[in-house]
C-alpha cells in the first residue's frame, strides 16, 4: 500500500454533513472523497498531470 500524508482541517458542520452525504452517494469514505476532489481540481488546473494521483 502506498504511503500517505495526513491532513487536518476544520469545517463547519452543515459542510461536513453535505460532504458525509456526498461521499455516500458516490460510494466513498469521506478522506476518499475529498481526496478525489483535490485531484479532479489540481488535474484540471494544471497543477497535477492527469493521472499522476493513480
Amino acid at each position: 500500500m502506498a504511503r500517505t500524508a495526513a491532513l487536518g482541517i476544520r469545517i463547519e458542520p452543515v459542510l461536513k454533513e453535505a460532504l458525509e452525504n456526498a461521499a455516500k452517494a458516490d460510494r466513498r469514505t469521506v478522506a476518499a472523497y475529498v481526496e478525489k476532489l483535490i485531484v479532479d481540481d489540481l488535474e484540471a488546473k494544471g497543477f497535477l498531470p492527469k493521472g499522476a494521483a493513480e
